[in-house]
């Protein structure tokens, strides 16, 4: 059973963007049209192939961006979920990459609230334990911090039905620091979780933030920094890694790799150096 010393792992389908390839934009306003668009090139691996592939790396978790899936239709997605059975890996996560609920225009927010919410019962139907949501891209206020947690509660309560549990991220301008992410928490009372992403903040204080939410986190997205000759920035990593040890944080680690380079030989460096620094390494 994983851990705090034998943490469990995950990867992203966004690691493998490029060998999958294609994707099926899907925007509040602009709705998939269904079409395949060789965004990163044609692709060597189908999204349905993907959990197997993933198995055969040693990895059980995956989470997928939705804008890799070709469609909302309830057979697609069942194709998908058998899929993932077949294979023994679990759909931790599905991530809705769009929408903001902090936007000041009514229309708009309410627009890509239901947007986000279609994607919600598509995470339900593929069988997904949870949704990942972003809680707004607006600079901080009052205003703007509001509409979040009126907005995230909301889809709290739309994955409860579809049994998906509801998590955002210190993503974008709203959750800019520990404060933000904090009030948006306290707020919602453990009606929301939260996913920290290593790679998101930058800065001075980029360790001591991180350390600031991980005790609050039930997942993490851990991201490494490689060059163009594929040598990881360890240090760094290490740091982000040891912060979300430090504040105690016993959950999943996805792997996120989006650098040059082979994506899995990136993905397993990362994974052996959060395995490193769990074991304390």
């Amino acid at each position: 059973m994983p851990n705090a010393t034998t943490p469990a792992f995950a990867v992203s389908s966004w690691s493998l963007h490029r060998r999958i390839g294609l994707a099926y934009p899907d925007r509040p306003g602009k709705p998939a049209t269904g079409i395949a668009e060789p965004v990163w090139g044609k692709g060597e691996v189908s999204i349905l192939d993907l959990p197997t592939e993933v198995k055969a790396h040693g990895i059980d978790r995956l989470e997928i961006c939705h804008f890799q899936l070709a469609s909302r239709d309830p057979g697609y997605l069942a194709e998908m979920r058998v899929a993932l059975a077949r294979a023994g890996v679990t759909l931790q996560t599905l991530l809705i990459d769009d929408g903001d609920l902090s936007h000041p225009d009514a229309a708009l927010r309410e627009c890509d609230l239901a947007w986000i919410a279609g994607w919600i019962e598509a995470a339900g139907l593929l069988g997904a334990t949870s949704a990942r949501v972003v809680a707004g891209k607006q600079q901080p206020s009052e205003k703007a911090l509001d509409f979040s947690v009126n907005g995230l509660r909301a889809l709290a309560r739309r994955g409860k039905a579809a049994g998906v549990r509801i998590v955002t991220e210190n993503w974008f301008a709203l959750t800019a620091g520990p404060k933000e992410i904090n009030h948006i928490l306290d707020r919602l009372e453990g009606e929301v979780g939260l996913l920290a992403d290593t790679g998101n903040w930058s800065g001075p204080t980029k360790y001591e933030s991180l350390q600031a939410i991980f005790g609050r986190a039930e997942r993490c997205h851990a991201k490494a920094a490689f060059d163009d000759a594929q040598a990881m920035d360890r240090a760094e990593f290490r740091r982000c890694i040891e912060a979300a040890k430090s504040a105690g944080y016993k959950g999943p680690f996805t792997l996120v790799f989006e650098s040059p380079g082979d994506e899995w030989t990136g993905i397993e460096m990362e994974r052996d150096v959060v395995r490193e620094v769990c074991a304390g390494a």
